[in-house]
């Protein structure tokens, strides 16, 4: 997967937004205000690409004892969020996009009904 691929992905779902919260170096999308990835952009050039996500607790440590690129959250909760490392090659492209779509859907699952209701104008 490539920066490109991961951004359009990230891009292509209702009521996302991308931006630089914290520094000119993570890219971070969300979801009406509400993170559910972010990458750094040094990481993509110096080889060694990374996203993290949010992820449901059990499915996390489920991921991480399956997949070697797969770790706790770098600088996240490592309960709540994990970081997939893009550089192994180990992780199919379809597979990172449905941890993203799982991230996604993760964070609008858990939004007010106001939130809810909000969303459904964008689809």
């Amino acid at each position: 997967m490539n920066i490109e691929l991961l951004r359009n992905h990230c891009i292509s779902k209702p009521a996302v937004t991308e931006n630089f919260p914290f520094d000119k170096d993570v890219l971070v999308f969300k979801v009406l205000g509400k993170m559910f990835a972010l990458t750094s952009l040094k990481s993509w050039e110096a080889g060694t690409p990374s996203v993290n996500l949010k992820c449901d607790p059990e499915k996390a440590i489920e991921l991480r004892e399956t997949y070697e690129s797969i770790k706790p959250g770098f600088h996240m909760s490592k309960i709540h969020w994990n970081t997939v490392e893009l550089y192994h090659g180990d992780l199919s492209v379809k597979f990172i996009q449905q941890l993203i779509d799982d991230s996604y859907q993760l964070i609008t699952n858990g939004m007010t009904k106001k939130q809810q209701a909000e969303l459904a104008n964008y689809k």
